[in-house]
């Protein structure tokens, strides 16, 4: 009887090329994602052992994302190298500024990702492409250069953590209230070089945006890659970029329905969970894992409010926190900034009268950028700052030295920026609650 295999062993099999020890698997390649923070560091040590080559250009996509505009002569010259790198070697699909958006939302918008595929970059959230039931993970500057000059990543045998949801999810709730619970069970290290796959009705009820929330936040739970099934949903989100692949969409589900775990595959651990009690979550403190309701934290005061990042910089995440605020104020005593998380988010906001929400009710909205996520620019914290932010950590001194961050709901964010601490918003008391 042939042996059940989850997704990832079945991505693993089909990708293998060599296999030098027992629990080391060589897998070739679909895609090399870079971006200006860590590529350059690759790149000059390539250049340096003669080896200035790439594999495919056509499989390489890179972007300055991380600080965008350059905010100094130093993120000037990782931009240089990078742009020049690209030019060298004929890598098209390079997104330099003004075309450019945070990586992990821009790449999935550019169809770069299908299910079945290989994925690295230098960069932990690379996790987030396990979306589109591909395995995809961050890299060191090692592998990241070996994968850059052969195509070539290894990784150790694929064990998965399988995350069942059951239920339906109360108005006002979304995703990232989702894997902040998750996270909070698991722990930081619960599904440490671990993969994580998601399934369950609730999944199924979810868009691709929502979906890539989930997986973004994996490696906050330790995880290699989070990982969900490839369905219709995905077959719609991805259609323009493969209609002339498959005569039907059916055509497409059929061939992409063979990366969907076997029944009966052997799986480290099995969680289920009922989340249709599931109300909005909330970081405190300086661990993913340090997770309490907005219930709780009800009243914390907050000095700014950011809206944004691969984590919940999309179209569907400003519907919601635009949904909130219309019509409303910031509190006179906090900041607001808003990052659409690529221009073609910047512009449908802008076209559905978002940007103008946003606006009217006082906040900053800024061009595509990963900067105030990680402290590095366009709202930075300065110490003693408490920030309401939907990115993805929480770590102490990650926006800025000193700095608190609760990580929250798009809809969270936008309530407490409405009342200047932390708070439901009306989208969940109105569910009912």
């Amino acid at each position: 009887m042939k042996e059940k295999r989850t997704i990832a062993e079945k991505i693993f099999d089909a990708h293998r090329v060599d296999m030098p020890f027992p629990d080391t698997h060589v897998l070739k390649l679909d895609a090399v994602f870079c971006h200006e923070i860590t590529t350059p560091i690759a790149i000059t040590d390539l250049q340096k052992r003669g080896m200035d080559r790439v594999f495919d250009a056509s499989k390489i996509k890179a972007v300055i994302d991380h600080v965008s505009p350059a905010k100094d002569s130093k993120t000037a010259e990782q931009g240089k190298i990078l742009r020049e790198w690209a030019r060298r070697h004929g890598i098209k699909d390079f997104f330099d500024i003004g075309r450019n958006g945070v990586c992990h939302a821009l790449f999935p918008e550019k169809g770069f990702v299908r299910p079945g595929y290989t994925v690295i970059m230098g960069d932990s959230h690379t996790c987030t492409h396990g979306a589109f039931g591909a395995f995809a993970a961050g890299v060191g500057t090692t592998d990241l250069e070996v994968g850059i000059l052969k195509g070539v990543c290894s990784f150790r045998t694929p064990k998965t953590i399988k995350i069942v949801l059951n239920g339906k999810l109360r108005p006002g709730v979304y995703a990232k209230d989702v894997i902040l619970f998750i996270i909070k069970e698991l722990t930081v290290n619960g599904a440490t070089n671990k993969i994580i796959e998601f399934t369950g009705p609730v999944i199924d009820e979810m868009s691709m945006e929502a979906r890539m929330t989930l997986c973004n936040m994996a490696i906050e739970a330790g995880g290699t890659c989070g990982i969900c099934y490839p369905d219709a949903t995905t077959v719609d989100y991805l259609w323009e970029f493969i209609k002339d692949e498959f005569e039907t969409k059916e055509d497409a589900l059929k061939e992409y329905s063979k990366w969907i775990s076997d029944e009966g595959a052997e799986y480290e651990k099995v969680y289920e969970y009922d989340v249709s009690d599931l109300e909005p979550m909330v970081t405190f403190g300086y661990k993913p894992d340090q997770v309490k309701t907005v219930r709780e934290m009800e009243g914390t005061k907050v000095d700014q409010i950011y809206i944004g990042s691969c984590t919940n910089g999309r179209i569907e995440d400003l519907r919601v926190a635009a949904e909130v605020l219309r019509g409303k104020k910031i509190h006179d005593n906090v900041r607001g900034i808003v990052s659409p998380a690529t221009p073609a988010v910047y512009s449908a906001a802008l076209k559905e009268g978002i940007i103008e929400i946003f606006q009217d009710a006082g906040f900053c909205v800024t061009n595509p950028t990963c900067g105030a996520c990680l402290g590095m620019s366009n709202g930075v914290l300065a110490e003693g700052e408490v920030c309401a932010s939907t990115t993805n950590r929480n770590f102490n001194g990650r926006m800025g030295k000193g700095g608190m961050v609760h990580l929250m709901s798009p809809a969270t964010a936008a309530a407490t920026a409405i009342k200047g601490s932390i708070t439901n918003s009306r989208l969940f008391e109105e569910g009912g609650v």
